[in-house]
């Protein structure tokens, strides 16, 4: 295991950040100068490629653009170190708080620590309420408390991170993923307060364009961690409104209505898929290791 300090590679996955990256990079090689910097230019139309190699990172360039998620399974393919610190190339994150994430990963014995943002950090109001919603969702799925459940900021044992590239998406939601991904394994999962700056250049998440994606993502979070915890309580109110019907029917009109019969259905085949995807997540976190 590396742990020497600085001894650890930094993937940034990066498109048309011209404008921060080689100060992020400057930075990075000051303060680690050990340390693998990989820059994954996710099909960028300005000069971030030959900027982030003209600062001393190793470039490895997508021809046109796939995703953040899709540079961060780029970045974590062509790292080589035993520990990967995944970064911002805007800005937003501090290169100095890198050092501190390792160490808590390193001497915590943890598998993932994550760097948590407060309300200051988040890039608007609107954002920071989705975020609340994401993390409390996530922490009543898990039954641990997840302090931000959507920073791209972390550190990862970077075996154990490989393991999930194939569930990770080509978009935004990696974090969410890979962190929903170590918990349902049984990884251990640490969090660290980080602050964040506001980034520089222009944002490529639109609220409006993803804000159904990120609500998707939710659901899609829950079917991937324990699906039954999402199925059972849609079955559980399916049953209570077809009894609940059944008695309205029955006492009013003394018989046993078409649309009870369906809630009652509905009821019964939610539970019986929420069964069956319980046990297909079981068999994709299935490790043939001990």
């Amino acid at each position: 295991m590396s742990t020497a300090p600085g001894a650890f590679s930094v993937v940034m996955p990066a498109r048309n950040e011209a404008q921060a990256i080689a100060a992020v990079l400057a930075e990075l090689a000051r303060l680690y100068p050990a340390a693998e910097l990989i820059v994954v230019d996710d099909g960028s139309t300005d000069d971030t490629g030959a900027i982030a190699k003209a600062a001393g990172a190793r470039v490895v360039r997508h021809p046109y653009s796939k995703g953040n998620g899709a540079a961060i399974k780029t970045g974590a393919r062509a790292a080589t170190r035993d520990i990967v610190v995944f970064m911002d190339a805007d800005g937003q994150h501090r290169p100095s708080e890198a050092g501190g994430l390792v160490g808590q990963l390193c001497d915590g014995g943890y598998d993932m620590v994550v760097g948590a943002r407060n309300a200051a950090g988040q890039a608007s109001a609107g954002r920071h309420a989705a975020n609340t919603v994401f993390n409390r969702f996530a922490t009543w799925m898990v039954g641990h408390r997840i302090e931000d459940l959507t920073s791209g900021f972390r550190a990862v044992r970077r075996e154990l991170f490989n393991e999930f590239l194939y569930l990770l998406p080509n978009g935004f939601s990696y974090p969410t993923t890979s962190t929903m991904a170590f918990f349902r394994s049984g990884y251990s999962v640490g969090y660290r307060p980080v602050n964040v700056l506001a980034r520089q250049g222009k944002s490529h998440i639109s609220s409006l364009r993803d804000g159904l994606k990120f609500l998707l993502i939710i659901f899609r979070v829950g079917t991937l961690y324990s699906p039954l915890r999402v199925y059972f309580p849609v079955a559980a109110a399916l049953l209570l409104l077809g009894i609940g019907y059944y008695g309205y029917t029955f006492s009013t009109q003394g018989r046993f209505t078409n649309m009870s019969a369906l809630l009652l259905t509905g009821s019964l085949i939610t539970f019986l898929f929420g069964l069956i995807s319980e046990q297909i997540t079981a068999l994709i976190y299935k490790r043939d290791r001990p």
